[in-house]
C-alpha cells in the first residue's frame, strides 16, 4: 500500500538521533517539532482511513459467514424435509458464498495487516513527539545556561584586560614616580653647596648682639635711666 510504504521512514526514525544532528538546536527543534505535527496530522488521518477499511473487510468476512451458516443450516431443514434436491441447492449456493468468502478473508487479513502498522506508525510517531517537546525543555534550558556561560566568559576576559591595563598603569605610575624622584635628587645635586663658616657666624653674630643688649639695658640703670 502506498500510504505504508510513504511513512515507512516513520517506524525506524529515532528522534534523539535526529536531536543530535541538529547544529542549531534551540531554533531546529521548533521546526522539526512543527514538521513532525504535520506528519503526525497525515498519518492519523490516513491511519483512521486503513482501519476503517479493515472495519469493513471485517464486516463482509463476518456477513459472508452469516450467509454461509444460514444456507448450511437451510440445507440441514431440506434433508429433515426428505427434500435433497433442495438441500443440494441450498449447498451449492453455501460453497458460492464461501468461496467468495476465501477472497473477503484474504483482503481482510491484508487490511488488518496495514492498519496495524499505521497504528503502529502513528502510536511511534505520537511518543516521539512528546520525547521531543520534554528535551525542547531541556534543551532551551541548556542553551540559556549555555548563553549565561558565554556572557560570564566574555566579563571575565574584560576583567582580565582591566587588571592587566591595571598592572600596565602602575608600572607606568611607579616609573613615574621613580623619574621624578631622580628629578629631585638631581636638583638637590646641582644646588650651590652650604657654607659652613658663614652659617657659623650668623649664629655668633646673633649671641653678640643679644650680649650687647644686655650690657646696655644694665648701664641704664646704673645711670638711673
Amino acid at each position: 500500500m502506498s500510504i505504508l510504504g510513504r511513512f515507512s521512514d516513520i517506524i525506524s526514525a529515532n528522534v534523539n538521533a535526529v536531536i543530535d544532528r541538529m547544529e542549531d538546536p534551540e531554533k531546529m527543534i521548533d521546526q522539526y517539532l512543527r514538521d513532525m505535527m504535520e506528519d503526525l496530522a497525515e498519518v492519523k488521518q490516513n491511519t483512521a482511513g486503513v482501519m476503517a477499511e479493515e472495519t469493513r473487510a471485517k464486516r463482509e468476512v463476518d456477513q459472508n459467514e452469516a450467509e454461509v451458516n444460514k444456507y448450511n443450516e437451510l440445507a440441514k431443514k431440506a434433508l429433515e424435509a426428505g427434500n435433497e434436491d433442495d438441500a443440494r441447492i441450498f449447498l451449492s449456493k453455501k460453497q458460492e458464498i464461501e468461496s467468495v468468502g476465501a477472497g473477503l478473508a484474504t483482503s481482510y487479513a491484508s487490511a488488518h495487516e496495514n492498519a496495524v502498522k499505521m497504528r503502529q506508525m502513528h502510536d511511534k510517531l505520537a511518543k516521539d513527539i512528546e520525547t521531543l517537546r520534554q528535551r525542547r525543555s531541556m534543551i532551551k534550558g541548556k542553551m540559556s545556561v549555555a548563553k549565561a556561560q558565554e556572557k560570564l566568559n566574555d566579563v571575565s576576559e574584560n576583567v582580565t584586560r582591566s587588571e592587566s591595563a591595571m598592572g600596565s598603569f602602575k608600572r607606568m605610575e611607579d616609573k613615574a614616580n621613580r623619574m621624578l624622584d631622580e628629578a629631585n635628587a638631581m636638583s638637590e645635586l646641582n644646588s650651590e653647596p652650604v657654607d659652613s663658616a658663614k652659617a657659623l657666624e650668623e649664629k655668633y653674630a646673633s649671641q653678640t648682639s643679644a650680649a650687647v643688649e644686655d650690657e646696655l639695658e644694665r648701664m641704664k640703670k646704673d645711670l638711673g635711666m
